[in-house]
């Protein structure tokens, strides 16, 4: 088997978190660059939920929001991945399993590792991770929440 690129896409929670250990140990067998995902909802796409707002609000919490996770992004790649031969990050708008589905192929991951609950936490195995699994024309390895999932700092 050869893996040249893993994508670990996260929500920055604690049980996303728990999906490194097996990203460092792979990558570092591998010598394989990690491409890390944060996918930010994009708002637009459910206004009838959250209410009218104008284009230029939702661009800005957009904007906000995409500067705060490459910051994260940022602290997370440096804390954790500095001894990984090469980490990217990419930060998208949309739902986070198309986005994730749409990096495996653009740039042609090889495998995907993600955490089976996300930030929400409320189901065993998340609505992401399910169709993830399903849909992934590459293997993917889920790893499971052990304990009351925190947020990643």
């Amino acid at each position: 088997m050869e893996l040249e690129r893993i994508l670990w896409p996260t929500d920055l929670s604690g049980s996303a978190k728990q999906a490194l250990d097996y990203v460092q140990s792979l990558t570092q067998k591998y010598q394989a660059e990690i491409h890390v995902l944060y996918v930010i909802q994009d708002i637009a796409h459910h206004r009838g939920w959250y209410g009218d707002f104008e284009d230029d609000h939702i661009n800005k919490i957009i904007a906000w929001e995409s500067k705060k996770a490459k910051e994260r992004l940022d602290d997370i790649c440096s804390n954790y991945l500095d001894g990984c031969p090469l980490y990217i990050k990419h930060v998208a708008v949309g739902d986070p399993a198309q986005e994730i589905l749409r990096l495996v192929d653009k740039e042609k991951i090889d495998m995907v590792i993600l955490s089976t609950r996300g930030a929400k936490g409320h189901f065993s195995f998340g609505s992401v991770a399910e169709k993830i699994v399903k849909n992934a024309t590459v293997p993917v390895v889920t790893i499971p929440p052990s304990g009351d999932p925190e947020m990643v700092e």
